[in-house]
């Protein structure tokens, strides 16, 4: 009787907590990939009404993200138009062949504007890859480092040569079983080898690194360029940081580079860390994902 008592027993408990779990498999779902989930409605107590309110509280969420980025877009392209008017007029007048202070003006304005482009360019940039990642799945696939190096290659080849700056690959293990998708990874270490030229001098080095570390997968990129002060580690990964600075042949900078690629890693499970020595003495980046 006690066995049957106690089987009974877990019978209810099972079927009192089955909605709890559901319900809680949804909001992490959502959390963590922003996956919509269709919630059981046949419970009719007070866990049916948990769901029911979960469930229109994870689809209103939603619609808010949704109008939210909608409205931004619209309001970033509106702002385009606006900052496009003032430089209109100023190429007008530039063409009517002003005065030497008139022109300075002028030009000025150009300049102005193109600023305002290129930030509000970079903050579309910025929501839309805030999407992109908050939408990614973290199910765990095989990649071959010798697949992506062609598409790494590629798309740095140019900067690399405008600088004849040299890169050296060393790779050290073929493939890793990783929580990333293939394109988000290569995404990522071009960006980290694109900063490391635009603060690289000409003829000098970047040294990209693919190992194994007991059980780590770890991608360095090493440059012998400017550096940056140990105090600046934090500020380097933030929005927009102050530390947006011009590359030794005047590159400019987005200053939301490494912020992404920082949310893509550890969006992915993984690690994204940098180290100087100081300035003029290089700096490092290391991505870190742990492997079975």
């Amino acid at each position: 009787m006690t066995l049957l008592a106690t089987a009974i027993t877990l019978l209810v408990l099972k079927q009192l907590i089955e909605p709890i779990s559901i319900a809680s498999k949804s909001l992490n779902d959502y959390r963590n990939s922003r996956k919509l989930s269709i919630l059981p409605t046949e419970y009719t107590d007070e866990a049916g009404l948990l769901m029911c309110n979960i469930q229109e509280s994870i689809y209103e969420s939603e619609s808010f993200i949704n109008e939210k980025q909608d409205l931004i877009y619209m309001l970033s392209h509106d702002l385009k138009n606006f900052a496009g008017n003032p430089q209109g007029l100023a190429k007008l007048i530039l063409s009517e062949n002003p005065s030497e202070s008139v022109k300075h003006l002028a030009d000025l304005i150009c300049e102005s504007t193109n600023l305002q482009f290129r930030y509000i360019e970079n903050f579309i940039k910025l929501l839309k890859e805030q999407d992109q990642i908050s939408k990614i799945t973290n199910e765990s696939k095989i990649i071959s480092f010798q697949n992506i190096l062609p598409f790494i290659n590629e798309q740095v080849e140019q900067r690399l040569l405008d600088k004849n700056i040299v890169l050296n690959l060393s790779i050290e293990t073929d493939e890793a079983k990783l929580r990333i998708d293939e394109g988000l990874l290569v995404q990522v270490v071009v960006n980290l080898i694109s900063n490391a030229v635009k603060f690289s001098y000409f003829d000098s080095e970047i040294k990209v690194r693919i190992y194994k570390e007991q059980a780590h997968l770890i991608i360095t990129v090493a440059d012998k360029g400017i550096g940056f002060d140990k105090h600046q580690i934090d500020e380097l990964f933030k929005k927009f940081t102050k530390m947006s600075r011009l590359g030794t042949a005047n590159e400019s900078s987005t200053g939301i580079g490494l912020y992404l690629c920082k949310k893509i890693i550890e969006k992915n499970k993984g690690r994204l860390s940098a180290v100087s020595e100081g300035k003029n003495r290089g700096a490092e980046f290391k991505i870190e994902f742990d492997i079975n």
